[in-house]
């Protein structure tokens, strides 16, 4: 599999134009959902994990009603996965006291804190990819701005959006055509990277003023503008109403703990 497959430019875009339940929710009502389970699950102290996992609800939720391919999400957590591995690596560590001890084996509390992080990372990113993935980008800073967010901050993430998948695109068609060009030669010189990412700087300054000077003769004004902006329903309170409640009954009960004991007999 290329690079290119793998980060498949664009697939997002397809998704957000399906139609399901979710996608057909208020863009407003899915962003404060989301924010609420990202405060959720960040409100969590350092050392918990078994509390977590009733989490992994959220997005599963929204990947099965959204038709969303779950390994494709996966993928797009595991090219950021790098990141979330650098905050916690350390941890085991400086942190070498016994935490939790599992008949004679002691888990040390750098251990816990490590698998706390990495789980986050996992549960809000994915959150993220799948409300992108069912709302689409133009409807979600749509939703934003109507919610207070100012318009220069709404346009300017969604043009960062758009501009990422033509840079993306560019970039495979320089690597493709080097790789064409370099037959037999596996590994490429600094120098080589370094004038590929020269070339695609001022290409995509070049394509940056063209795109500009296009939107302004189509009579763009710094707002962000949708032909039939969504209304509330009842469907959409629900929805939020619901989850908020799910939320607030996994942050403050570990409901992973309570069926432990459940099946295993220890809770009458």
């Amino acid at each position: 599999m290329s690079f290119g497959d793998y980060i498949e430019v664009g697939r997002m875009d397809e998704l957000a134009r399906m139609d399901s339940s979710v996608h057909r929710l208020d863009a407003r009502i899915k962003v404060l959902t989301t924010v609420a389970f990202i405060i959720a699950v960040m409100s969590f102290p350092r050392y918990e994990v078994s509390a977590l996992m009733p989490f992994f609800l959220y997005p599963v939720v929204l990947m099965m009603s959204g038709n969303i391919p779950p390994g494709y999400i996966l993928r797009k957590v595991l090219i950021a996965a790098p990141f979330a591995l650098a905050v916690g690596i350390l941890n085991p560590v400086f942190d070498r006291e016994t935490a939790v001890s599992i008949g004679s084996y002691g888990i040390s509390g750098g251990w816990l804190s490590f698998a706390s992080i990495a789980i986050r990372f996992i549960l809000t990113v994915s959150a993220a990819l799948s409300l992108v993935a069912c709302t689409g980008i133009h409807r979600l800073c749509s939703g934003m701005a109507r919610m207070g967010l100012p318009d220069v901050f709404a346009v300017q993430l969604q043009l960062l959006y758009r501009y990422l998948f033509v840079i993306a695109n560019d970039a495979l068609r320089m690597m493709r055509a080097v790789e064409v060009r370099s037959v037999g030669r596996h590994v490429l010189r600094i120098r080589t990277y370094a004038s590929i990412v020269g070339h695609l700087l001022l290409r995509s300054m070049d394509r940056a003023q063209r795109v500009y000077q296009a939107m302004v003769s189509r009579g763009y004004e710094g707002s962000v503008r949708v032909m039939s902006p969504t209304k509330l329903r009842m469907e959409d309170l629900v929805f939020l109403a619901g989850w908020i409640a799910c939320f607030i009954v996994a942050r403050f009960w570990n409901i992973s703990l309570w069926l432990g004991r459940v099946f295993t007999g220890e809770w009458k």
